[in-house]
């Protein structure tokens, strides 16, 4: 079992830049697969990175555009979102998520363990 605190999130311009991290408890962090989703109010929580456990091949979603970096310290027990070009769009509440199981990485389902979320605001 891990636990998941996120920080990073706050009030930027748009075009600004921010970066999201989560620390996770516990020794075995790195045996977990991370994931970074995304929920606007009035909206359904949406997939935006994931990274393996050895910290290669991140994945993101298409609306990320070259815009988001996901990266992870194992020895640090965290995951980083780097988010740059913010739009107001980005607005959300932002979780970090973790998996043991292979499933979909983009799939919220596939998902044991859950931060409380970080706000983001991108002012336009």
């Amino acid at each position: 079992q891990v636990q998941l605190v996120e920080s990073g999130g706050g009030l930027v311009q748009a075009g600004g830049s921010l970066n999201l991290s989560c620390v996770g408890s516990g020794r075995t962090f790195s045996t977990y697969r991370m994931g970074w989703f995304r929920q606007a109010s009035g909206k359904k929580r949406e997939f935006v990175a994931a990274i393996s456990r050895s910290g290669i091949n991140p994945v993101y979603a298409d609306f990320v555009k070259g815009r988001f970096t996901i990266s992870r310290d194992n020895a640090k027990n965290t995951v980083y979102l780097h988010m740059s070009s913010l739009e107001p769009e980005d607005t959300a509440v932002y979780y970090c998520a973790a998996r043991t199981t292979l499933g979909n990485y983009d799939s919220e389902v596939s998902y044991s363990y859950w931060g409380q979320g970080t706000q983001v605001t991108v002012s336009s």
